[in-house]
């Protein structure tokens, strides 16, 4: 579906490569890049909008090149040209926003975060960093992660921003005790960072002595959070309900609420949105299989942050659970048998109590179990298969308690097609 759409646009642009030049576009036209979190935050900007009476084009279909873009700008198009819109949302991939935003100028443009992800097509994130600042010009609205080093380096002296970010929590640690730490080292002068607290990994309080590069004071913060509740507070004031208790959820949240606050809608209005809002992108989809409950958390592949998160969401659920983790193509957009990242990944997480099995599956399940061996798991707890009906059928007739399926958009649909 996605390639089928992306392919509408790049016809419309091998006709004509100005045509998005052409259309008369709404006034406010709102962009959203970064590591992760992009899809979410769009799917939530949307419906808090269209809940508030606007019309809202949006590429929700996750086609989001220069092509896909193109698409969605043109089927909301009417035979004049004219966007028939009030507002454009769009999610744009992170290498492809230099080249989408040379054909028209967003309002806000919303930077959730920038991580190590798909490294064998990004390369480091400061190489994603310098390649979306080629997009941002001096008239962008800039929505930024405050608590992101190198995000909140897009707002380094500079003004025309806004920031967005998560106060200290009981969630919150001293110690980044990760894989691995991108925050060592100030990504403005490179001399080394200290920080505060950390919320997850290299996101939390920092400063550079050196240069001055800090954590800005957010204007819409998460003041107070507490997942066993799942509850969210925004700027002391605000309460929100999470349907899905993840910090990531909190963030995107937050940024939602900022993104749709400069837009003009009122906070009671916001906050009634995003209450208990379920996503709708299927990142999330829950199950039943063999009278057991389940739950896919999407998680993507050669991004580290992306799969801790969800092994936190598991471990702090603190159910009795089986954990399935199926790596059989490394992406869906292309090949590579490129497995490194594995080791990035805190799978000593899954050392918690809850977790009574694990379940490995798919073509690269020998890299699996070489990088589980030197996680301190009991390995007895371990069933490796590189078939995936052998898998299907060890969860079905062995898994105890809930079971949690781990995987990237390549594979998920392996696990839920055989239930």
């Amino acid at each position: 579906m996605e390639k089928e759409v992306a392919c509408h646009g790049k016809i419309a642009l091998k006709i004509d490569k100005n045509i998005l030049k052409k259309v008369v576009l709404p006034d406010d036209i709102i962009v959203v890049t970064g590591s992760n979190g992009k899809t979410s935050t769009v799917e939530m900007i949307c419906n808090t909008l269209e809940a508030n009476g606007y019309k809202v084009g949006c590429n929700r279909e996750g086609s989001n090149q220069t092509e896909g873009v193109t698409t969605m700008i043109l089927n909301n198009c009417n035979l004049k040209g004219e966007v028939k819109k009030d507002i454009l949302v769009i999610e744009s991939d992170e290498r492809y926003l230099r080249h989408t935003l040379k054909h028209f100028r967003p309002k806000y443009l919303v930077v959730t975060n920038l991580y190590r992800d798909q490294m064998t097509r990004n390369g480091h994130p400061e190489l994603i960093y310098d390649i979306i600042k080629e997009a941002i010009t001096d008239d962008i609205h800039l929505i930024l992660n405050a608590d992101d080093p190198l995000t909140s380096m897009y707002g380094y002296k500079r003004e025309n921003v806004t920031y967005f970010g998560m106060d200290k929590n009981n969630l919150s640690v001293m110690k980044n005790e990760s894989a691995y730490d991108d925050g060592v080292y100030c990504p403005n002068c490179k001399e080394p960072l200290e920080y505060s607290y950390y919320h997850y990994n290299h996101i939390g309080d920092f400063e550079c002595k050196n240069c001055g590069h800090k954590r800005m004071k957010p204007e819409y913060a998460v003041t107070d959070l507490n997942l066993n509740n799942s509850e969210m507070v925004i700027n002391n004031k605000y309460k929100i309900s999470m349907n899905l208790r993840s910090v990531y959820m909190a963030y995107n949240m937050l940024a939602t609420f900022a993104v749709t606050r400069l837009i003009g809608l009122k906070d009671d209005k916001i906050v009634e949105a995003l209450n208990n809002y379920i996503m709708k992108n299927d990142r999330v989809q829950k199950f039943e299989l063999n009278g057991k409950h389940g739950m896919l958390l999407t998680s993507k592949h050669e991004n580290s942050i992306s799969y801790n998160q969800s092994l936190l969401y598991i471990t702090r659920e603190n159910n009795p659970c089986t954990v399935v983790i199926i790596v059989d193509a490394v992406s869906r957009k292309y090949f590579t048998s490129e497995t490194s990242w594995l080791w990035d990944i805190d799978f000593e997480l899954l050392k918690h109590d809850c977790v009574k099995k694990v379940v490995l599956a798919g073509k690269y399940v020998h890299d699996l179990v070489t990088r589980f061996e030197y996680s301190g798991i009991d390995m007895k707890k371990v069933k490796a298969t590189e078939d995936l009906d052998d898998m299907m059928d060890e969860v079905k007739e062995n898994s105890v308690g809930s079971i949690y399926v781990v995987t990237c958009f390549s594979d998920r649909m392996k696990f839920m097609s055989r239930r």
